[in-house]
């Protein structure tokens, strides 16, 4: 069984109070803020500046990181696994269930979709990555929404029109709340006929990183109703495999194809 690395954590909870504090700091002021012995924390310190990771004023003996860690930030982030990792988990989230599985985050009011592999069945869900779905009408975007304060998600609700898209959307913004407090309580999400009449979506939600996503399986709704069960099995093993669990704390966070059946910005998933 996997376990925590002490020294790894205390390594990335010290280069967060740096991005925190945006100021040179001792041993002293970091012991304080990360309440460590000051031995430990000069042992960190000393590891991590011999490493190349930190500079050392002359005077003051005061810390702060150097542009390596940033030069290593950077090499990641061009080749970047988000897009590699959201699209596996939606291959299995298709092999699992022969519904089309999708990954998006929600951005200014709206949902992005950020990978996507089309189901096996003749009557399917199809739907492109990039494409923008309403809020609104969302499971992946509910289910992100659960993730954060009820003050955060009224407010990524009222940045675009309430529109009746389908039979099913609902405008009420106190509605649309009290399914985002439902998702919040239970770990998932579920909609039908809300942005497409005949389509439903369920969907869960995580942290890749510190990046607040969802994973959701959409097909016809009578379908999914017959294999709710099932398909909230697959996207639960699916969310462990990939994601943070939902109610756990993300690191640092600051104050801070095809055609679709559907209107490209109007999908229920």
């Amino acid at each position: 069984m996997p376990t925590i690395v002490p020294a790894a954590s205390r390594t990335m909870a010290l280069l967060e109070v740096f991005a925190r504090e945006r100021r040179e700091l001792s041993n002293s002021d970091l012991a304080r803020l990360m309440d460590l012995p000051e031995s430990s924390c000069s042992d960190l310190l000393h590891t991590l500046h011999e490493l190349g990771y930190l500079m050392r004023t002359a005077r003051t003996r005061r810390f702060y990181p150097t542009a390596r860690l940033l030069t290593i930030a950077k090499g990641i982030a061009a080749g970047d696994s988000l897009y590699a990792v959201a699209s596996e988990a939606c291959e299995l989230l298709r092999d699992k269930t022969g519904e089309t599985g999708m990954c998006g985050r929600v951005e200014a009011g709206v949902v992005k979709v950020l990978a996507f592999a089309e189901g096996t069945h003749p009557l399917r869900y199809v739907e492109n990555v990039g494409n923008k779905i309403a809020l609104h009408v969302s499971a992946l975007g509910k289910a992100v929404l659960s993730l954060g304060t009820p003050e955060e998600a009224a407010r990524q609700l009222r940045l675009k029109p309430l529109k009746q898209i389908a039979p099913g959307s609902i405008t009420d913004l106190a509605v649309l709340e009290a399914q985002v407090e439902q998702a919040r309580q239970q770990g998932w999400m579920w909609v039908e006929n809300e942005g497409f009449d005949g389509l439903a979506a369920i969907a869960v939600a995580g942290y890749l990183g510190d990046e607040p996503l969802a994973l959701s399986i959409a097909g016809p709704t009578e379908r999914l109703r017959r294999t709710q069960e099932a398909c909230l099995q697959a996207l639960k093993e699916v969310q462990a495999l990939v994601f943070h669990a939902p109610n756990a704390t993300p690191p640092l966070r600051a104050p801070a194809g095809r055609r679709s059946a559907a209107a490209k910005d109007t999908s229920p998933a």
